[in-house]
């Protein structure tokens, strides 16, 4: 482990010095150990705790780094804290990776075989291909530990090999050039979170079946992509879904499956195509955040008022002339109500029944975001 650490260091180091700036070892006092690490002065606390999840096995967010009896700040760079050159700084930890581990240790053998095979491809490609290499083997040990794989804004054009391998709970491939999301993608049987916003994906490259199949799956994100439908039968198997993002597609409707997914929190359908919504939303009956706006629905249905959890509701940029004779009544909790670019007017709103104590949790909400 100590082995593994000092190479991450002189990694982090060696990129560091090449800019300029200046070295420091810092003593880091965590779980009554001392652990010296090799730090730029110039890089901020964030970037500091960044580096300390392999220390850690914490979030960044879960991490308090103290120095003097003083909590120091994630923008602060550690230069202007005060640390300097052997250093004494303490951490603590208070959110573990564990929930997003694997079941089981990838072989030590394995992986020595994707870094000879990637080393290989590597001196065979061009030029420009080969930051995606560097890239990979640069992470890889944070995201065996941690199970999550960010590689997003990389013009990757597919899913990388080494991933059916490594397998992993997050996976992000944010802003890429990728065309498929594969049925292979079913054997990375503990994916939770799935992220391919920004790709070239269509209704023919997308396995929806083995998506389906994912039981564990609650975040799958698959905005500004192609996408012209959502299956049916697939979708309504996606139970386990509790955020569901699809903006900026080419969506023409909701399937009425949508309604099966009664853990979905999040559902966000914006800058899409959508006529109608089905009566069958009212059966998510977890949603917090549903945002319908930039379509062209002209109505919504009255089974919106079934969403007794919904807290925001974002209309703007359709065609609405009214809305749910039950929406205030029913969704007790919504203090955040979006209809720009509708032709619903104040007065309108006057009209609905509980009226009055919507705007009152409206103004709340606002006086709390220092809005108002």
């Amino acid at each position: 482990m100590e082995k593994g650490r000092s190479s991450s260091t002189a990694t982090a180091s060696g990129s560091q010095n090449q800019s300029g700036n200046s070295m420091i070892k810092v003593n880091v006092k965590f779980g009554g150990q001392s652990v010296p690490v090799e730090i730029s002065s110039d890089c901020t606390v964030k970037e500091f705790k960044n580096f300390l999840i392999r220390l850690t096995n914490d979030f960044p967010r879960g991490q308090k780094l103290i120095f003097k009896g003083r909590v120091l700040m994630n923008v602060m760079p550690l230069r202007s804290s005060g640390i300097v050159d052997g250093s004494k700084v303490m951490l603590m930890g208070t959110e573990p990776l564990r929930r997003h581990q694997r079941d089981s240790p990838i072989r030590k053998e394995t992986l020595l075989r994707l870094r000879k095979r990637h080393r290989e491809a590597e001196r065979c490609m061009p030029e420009p291909l080969r930051p995606s290499i560097d890239t990979f083997w640069e992470h890889h040990d944070r995201w065996m530990l941690t199970a999550i794989i960010g590689l997003a804004e990389n013009n990757l054009e597919s899913i990388p090999e080494e991933i059916w391998i490594i397998g992993g709970g997050v996976l992000d491939f944010g802003h890429n050039l990728i065309k498929e999301c594969p049925a292979r993608i079913a054997q990375l049987t503990g994916l939770k979170h799935l992220v391919l916003d920004g790709n070239d994906i269509s209704d023919e490259t997308i396995s929806w079946e083995a998506l389906a199949s994912l039981k564990y799956l609650s975040i799958l994100s698959l905005n500004q992509n192609h996408l012209q439908t959502l299956p049916s039968a697939a979708l309504g198997a996606m139970t386990s879904l509790k955020k569901l993002k699809v903006g900026n597609n080419e969506l023409q409707c909701l399937p009425a499956e949508i309604g099966l997914l009664s853990k979905l929190e999040v559902l966000k359908a914006n800058n899409n195509r959508l006529h109608v919504v089905p009566e069958s939303i009212g059966g998510c009956v977890s949603l917090v955040e549903l945002d319908l706006s930039s379509n062209l629905l002209v109505e919504l249905p009255e089974t919106i008022g079934k969403l007794k959890y919904l807290q925001a509701l974002y209309l703007s940029n359709n065609g609405l002339r009214s809305l749910p004779s039950c929406l205030f009544k029913m969704c007790s909790r919504i203090s955040i109500l979006d209809l720009h670019g509708t032709e619903i007017t104040t007065d309108i709103l006057r009209q609905i029944d509980g009226w009055e104590e919507f705007e009152a949790r409206r103004r709340l909400k606002r006086q709390n975001l220092g809005l108002l």
